[in-house]
């Protein structure tokens, strides 16, 4: 009886949704309360661009404040990279951090439309293994990483800046092991990409 029950209750839902949809839908909450990965995007412009535009993603070599160890120099704009080649075919990457004035000069220099200027604002990477916390031994730096990442979007030729974002994230309970505030990066960063272009999830 109980088995013909959730039978009966897979194929309402079946009905309703597809198994992808209640995938999402369970890592989205799972994700709000605290228990995978979550970040936050909060967006100055909804604009967008031509998927042909070419952008040249620059770092600061901003040193954020917070706890533990800073990423590495580079990472917020090969992070970016990564997220932004699936879906803009002409993009390209400083080799290390840049000031903004230097960024421009390069991104002209290469013929780019818009300059992605990224940089850390704030990291704290706590205890997550075992190394860490030979290395640390603090009860209260046990737990999850968390960064803040600011991204601006500049228009080459005219130095317009046409979009500013600011990405939050936090790490998961079940996902904090061995993770660092950088490893958060990846999926709000392609999210960003995808939302200059329009799309969704």
């Amino acid at each position: 009886m109980r088995s013909l029950v959730l039978l009966l209750a897979l194929m309402a839902l079946g009905g309703c949704m597809n198994v992808s949809d209640m995938g999402e839908g369970a890592r989205y909450h799972m994700s709000d309360a605290g228990l995978l990965d979550h970040s936050d995007t909060r967006r100055s412009l909804s604009v967008r661009l031509q998927p042909d535009s070419f952008i040249y993603i620059g770092q600061g070599a901003f040193v954020p404040p917070g706890k533990g160890p800073y990423p590495r120099p580079n990472v917020v704009a090969e992070e970016a990279f990564k997220g932004f080649v699936e879906y803009f075919p002409m993009v390209r990457r400083a080799q290390g951090p840049l000031g903004l004035e230097e960024a421009l000069v390069e991104a002209r220099s290469v013929g780019a439309h818009y300059l992605l200027y990224t940089r850390f604002a704030r990291t704290d990477d706590r205890i997550g293994n075992g190394d860490e916390w030979y290395d640390e031994q603090a009860v209260d730096r046990l737990g999850i990483d968390t960064g803040v990442v600011q991204l601006m979007l500049i228009e080459t030729n005219t130095r317009y800046l046409i979009d500013t974002a600011r990405i939050k994230s936090r790490g998961g309970l079940l996902t904090f092991h061995d993770n660092k505030p950088e490893d958060l990066l990846g999926p709000p960063l392609e999210d960003y990409a995808r939302s200059l272009l329009g799309m969704s999830r």
